[in-house]
């Protein structure tokens, strides 16, 4: 049985192993900072991005075992139920009641720089540290054959739902403001229009300008948790060192940060993920991939004890520049694990396409500015490019108030008008900024950074 505090948790240091979450984009850092899954004594914790726990214990009464169920068809799956698209871990009590929900792609650092297809679901137990956590619990684990849809409805026959873990890319409070302003605005236009209520103009106006504001809010706050949160005191900071000239996005955004029991790495996009340095999953060993025939450095891979790879840095954007072996340098000694020389199999520069990595060096690279504008663009990668055209035209009908000398329309108007500022200036803003800042090519990166 899960047991819920309700004030939020201390944000300290769990013991190994912990699990932690997939990389996400800025507005969700401070999840991946926050959220872990972890154990205590014969307890397993599940705290979120806001320091919130459930800890559900081990026992008759608690977790009695653990299910590890593949996914059904692939492609259905991805298509329609992302999460699971490496399986559902289940931690079961007594009579096969579930009572806790794993989806395996909510917890892999690099889930969205691998494909489906480039890695098994078995391999993604020990690459999350779901198998060592499981038998650091001390209880049986299990791998079904029955795909994830097979396993039964959500709410078991005594009426139970059990938790599931995972985290939502925006709140659900944020879906339901959005539904409440477009039902609103709709039904209060239609009483305007058609029984002459001038006063539910306003409220129609009122009701469509929530939804730029909910993503404000979101936005905001995102902004503020991660400034607050300060998990890098301390840390080694690398910053890319290239070759040639690369984007002002490239330099100020991506990094790698060296902590005690973390590596932190984030993206061209700002995209951040944490990969552990201790336990089965931890990163033991780093692996310069050489050409064959120069012996030239065309990439770092971040290596788990399992031997996998688990970051892809290519060479000539962070260590071939001429601060490039000190970038080197200082990366192996933080870090104090085996470096080793590795042929690259293809034999040619910056070709990843076999790799199953390829998509973390297109990411940790400086990317086409079309690519990385509309990766980080809100409405295009988060939202819908839609809202920008919709929005104002469906403002547009209560626009007009703003020249009448009835409150009500001039309250509707005015409404409109904040809607439509609410909407297109955070856009153009990032527009501008993309172009006249992020996207301009420094020819002399040493210099900018």
């Amino acid at each position: 049985m899960a047991e819920q505090s309700g004030q939020r948790a201390p944000l300290r240091q769990p013991i190994e192993p912990v699990v932690r979450p997939a990389g996400m984009p800025p507005h969700n850092a401070y999840v991946v900072r926050r959220a872990r899954l972890y154990v205590e004594g014969r307890t397993l914790v599940l705290r979120d991005g806001r320091l919130r726990e459930r800890r559900y214990a081990v026992g008759a009464d608690g977790i009695q075992h653990a299910a590890f169920f593949p996914p059904g068809d692939l492609w259905e799956t991805v298509q329609k139920r992302p999460m699971e698209r490496w399986g559902v871990l289940t931690f079961r009590g007594e009579g096969e009641r579930d009572i806790l929900r794993v989806p395996l792609a909510a917890w892999l650092p690099e889930a969205g720089v691998v494909g489906a297809m480039d890695l098994g679901p078995s391999k993604c137990l020990d690459r999350t540290g779901l198998r060592d956590l499981v038998a650091t619990l001390g209880i049986p684990l299990e791998e079904g054959s029955k795909p994830v849809g097979s396993v039964g409805a959500l709410v078991d026959s005594r009426g139970s739902r059990p938790d599931r873990a995972a985290h939502a890319d925006l709140p659900r409070w944020h879906s339901w403001a959005r539904g409440l302003g477009m039902f609103g605005w709709f039904t209060a236009v239609v009483i305007a229009f058609a029984a002459h209520l001038v006063w539910a103009m306003p409220i129609a106006a009122f009701a469509l300008l929530l939804i730029p504001a909910s993503d404000g809010i979101v936005r905001i706050s995102a902004w503020w948790r991660n400034r607050r949160s300060d998990p890098f005191a301390g840390a080694l900071v690398l910053t890319p060192s290239p070759e040639t000239g690369a984007t002002r996005r490239f330099l100020r955004k991506a990094s790698v940060r060296v902590l005690p029991d973390a590596v932190v790495l984030t993206n061209t996009l700002g995209e951040e993920r944490w990969l552990g340095r201790a336990g089965g999953h931890g990163v033991v060993r780093l692996v310069r991939v050489v050409a064959p025939a120069t012996g030239m450095p065309l990439a770092v891979e971040i290596q788990d004890r399992n031997g996998e790879a688990r970051a892809l840095l290519p060479w000539e954007h962070w260590f071939a520049g001429r601060h490039g072996p000190d970038r080197w340098a200082e990366l192996v000694t933080a870090l104090a694990v085996p470096v080793v020389d590795r042929k690259h199999s293809d034999g040619a520069k910056g070709r990843w396409q076999g790799h199953p990595l390829s998509a973390d060096v297109r990411k940790m690279s400086p990317m086409e500015v079309k690519e990385a504008r509309k990766a980080t663009d809100w409405h295009r990668s988060v939202i819908g490019r839609n809202e920008l055209l919709a929005l104002p035209l469906f403002s547009a009908v209560l626009l007009a108030g703003l020249f009448s000398d009835e409150l009500p329309a001039f309250l509707a108007g005015l409404l409109s008008a904040l809607t439509i500022v609410a909407a297109l200036l955070p856009a153009v803003v990032s527009a501008l900024a993309s172009r006249f800042s992020y996207d301009k090519l420094i020819e002399k990166p040493e210099a900018d950074v």
